[in-house]
């Protein structure tokens, strides 16, 4: 008897694999890899270089395609989708923020956060109010103004995690989303990705940093290519002080 999408996990991957290249050049990233993460949820996926996390997000933010086995996301098998089906869903359903921050050096924080927008067609006055908005959300609507060069790292990581909240996604894919920041400005951050997950928005982060990684609920570990275990039910680290 089947699950029914009203208790099917947000996102369901099964059996799977990622291969690269062809013939005794080909090398298998991903084994065999099971995962079901559940709508509201805050995972941090940990894991040494070459285990498969990053492969994984890959397919999991619809940027690359698996080489064989199902992903369901919202019980659609994205697998079997074109390239501008994926794309679209990326564009409606996904944000993505990077270690890098990749924010436009000569453009405000502001027009920063309208790009996801302008892509879309929106006109400027729904850009605006969108953009401002976002940057509400992460406290830095008082430098809307203001380029990246005028912000801390911090502040700059929060400009691309509102880029990333402007569309409205319903997960977000962080990628060592702390690894050019300092201690603390790594807590703020934090502490701003565990309040959006208190407003319903699942989050999905690579880090290599277990200090970071006990902010979420589920800890996946990788390794060889396969989910070695997964801890459920963490508490956060603010919690536990």
């Amino acid at each position: 008897m089947g699950t029914s999408p009203e208790t099917r996990p947000l996102i369901e991957l099964e059996g799977i694999t990622k291969t690269f290249g062809e013939g005794p050049a080909a090398f298998q990233a991903l084994k065999g890899v099971d995962m079901a993460i559940e709508s509201g949820d805050f995972v941090a996926v940990m894991g040494p270089s070459g285990s498969g996390k990053s492969t994984t997000m890959n397919i999991l933010g619809c940027l690359d395609v698996p080489t064989s086995g199902v992903f369901r996301f919202h019980g659609i098998e994205v697998q079997s989708l074109d390239r501008d089906q994926r794309s679209l869903l990326r564009r409606r359903y996904l944000g993505f923020v990077f270690q890098g921050f990749n924010l436009l050096a000569r453009t405000s924080a502001l027009e920063n956060v309208e790009l996801p927008l302008l892509y879309r067609g929106e006109n400027k006055a729904a850009r605006r109010e969108a953009a401002m908005r976002a940057l509400d959300q992460v406290g830095l609507a008082p430098w809307a103004s203001h380029s990246p060069a005028e912000l801390s790292g911090g502040q700059q990581q929060r400009v691309a995690i509102a880029r990333a909240l402007v569309t409205e996604p319903d997960v977000l894919l962080a990628d060592e989303p702390t690894g050019n920041l300092d201690t603390e400005r790594s807590l703020e951050i934090m502490e701003l990705l565990t309040r959006l997950n208190g407003e319903g928005i699942t989050i999905l982060m690579v880090t290599h940093e277990e200090e970071m990684a006990q902010y979420a609920r589920t800890i996946v570990h990788f390794r060889d290519g396969l989910v070695e275990r997964i801890e459920r039910g963490k508490t956060r680290v603010a919690e536990q002080a």
